[in-house]
């Protein structure tokens, strides 16, 4: 039983995921699709625009066999450690390659930009250094000195955040000594930051589907999703940070200064910062657009703010990556016929805790995963959104009759 992996959001599920799993699956000759998704908060410090059932069902109803969540700890991380957890949990789960989308689609470009940056470590950190040191943020300072070093033109270009995360998936596997193999799928339709529906291709980027849904413009999605996400969405509305804004204020101007800064990624004093924009703005876009500045970048602030709003300590994260960084437990979202005979043969090898249900002794990466729930939820109207906590954190997986 030959299984591939996908490391997925499904924020929400539309025609571009589609083509990225079925090409992968032919691609592969595999029997089984086995993904790991993001929970509640995705890697770009967002809250999930649906819930994690909802996008499981999708993923089922498209062909996945199998999905799995990928903890808090890393789904609301920079790239390297949310490319580092999902690929270690692929790896754990016994499957034979993964394959990430990306601008570029040379698989073994990145293989050499891999071996590339590992020849340029040290002079590639000294530039790295130097740049953040005059104010750039890490993403600009990284980009800067990559192109420093003169990089072969046939390398894949690390302005584009799908060949970013693509480098980080292949430098991680690497790392880990893993036995899984990367492979890539050239991206199609739109670019990943696009916010327009383009009705020359059927292939629109999640963003400009989840702008088009902020505006009530649900009608104007319909060609670009497959019919069961068109569906899900008329029956779920839509979360944002704009569900969350005034809690997240009220948690900035009523939390002593000393334990705003002793929240995960707060550094620098960036929470007096925080505090000041919190007294000014009235909406999460004025408060964004008052605290980002050419060193913190709108997703680097956006993912510490998902930390103070999960209240996650700079201890308790550390204390849920543990030493060696690796997912120690995953948790089981859903599968199909095909999936459940798979997840049968690799429970009996695999050093992974799998678990349906939260237990009742959790350890420190469930103990984050299940206050990320309830961050996600209690600030969230039950009356309008009836997947609330206790009926989707706590309830089993989602099954699929597909074989």
């Amino acid at each position: 039983m030959k299984a591939i992996g996908l490391i997925v959001e499904y924020n929400p599920f539309h025609n571009g995921h589609l083509y990225h799993l079925q090409t992968s699956k032919k691609h592969a000759k595999a029997d089984v699709v086995v993904c790991v998704m993001s929970g509640y908060f995705l890697q770009r410090g967002e809250p999930a625009s649906y819930s994690r059932q909802t996008r499981t069902k999708l993923a089922l109803d498209a062909g996945a066999d199998l999905v799995v969540e990928l903890p808090y700890a890393y789904s609301s991380q920079h790239a390297s450690l949310f490319a580092r957890g999902s690929v270690s949990i692929l790896n754990d789960l016994l499957i034979d390659s993964f394959y990430f989308g990306s601008e570029y689609g040379d698989i073994d470009a990145f293989k050499e930009l891999d071996l590339f940056m590992q020849q340029h470590e040290q002079t590639l950190e000294s530039h790295v250094k130097k740049r953040m040191n005059e104010g750039a943020s890490y993403p600009r300072a990284q980009s800067e000195a990559f192109l420093e070093l003169t990089p072969p033109t046939t390398f894949p270009d690390l302005s584009q955040p799908n060949n970013i995360l693509g480098y980080q998936y292949v430098k991680s596997a690497r790392e880990l000594s893993a036995s899984i193999k990367p492979e890539t799928i050239q991206r199609t339709g739109s670019g990943y930051h696009s916010e327009d529906l383009e009705e020359k291709s059927a292939i629109a980027s999640a963003t400009a589907i989840r702008r088009a849904l902020s505006n009530d413009e649900l009608e104007d999605i319909r060609p670009f999703v497959p019919n069961e996400t068109y569906a899900a969405l008329t029956e779920h509305p839509l979360v944002s940070w704009d569900d969350y804004y005034k809690y997240l204020q009220h948690e900035l101007l009523t939390t002593d200064i000393s334990i705003l800064a002793s929240y995960y990624d707060v550094q620098e004093g960036l929470e007096y910062r925080l505090v000041n924009a919190a007294k000014k703005a009235d909406s999460f876009q004025s408060f964004m657009n008052l605290v980002k500045t050419k060193r913190y970048t709108w997703v680097r602030i956006q993912r510490t703010l998902v930390h103070i709003l999960t209240k996650t300590t700079k201890a308790s994260m550390a204390d849920a990556l543990g030493a060696n960084r690796q997912p120690s437990a995953v948790r089981l979202l859903g599968f199909s016929k095909a999936g459940q005979a798979y997840l049968s043969k690799v429970k009996k090898e695999t050093t992974l805790q799998l678990y349906d249900r939260p237990p009742r002794q959790k350890n420190a990466q469930m103990r984050l995963d299940e206050k990320a729930a309830f961050a996600y939820w209690s600030y969230l109207p039950t009356s309008t959104r009836p997947d609330f906590y206790q009926r989707e954190y706590e309830k089993p997986i989602v099954l699929s009759d597909r074989t």
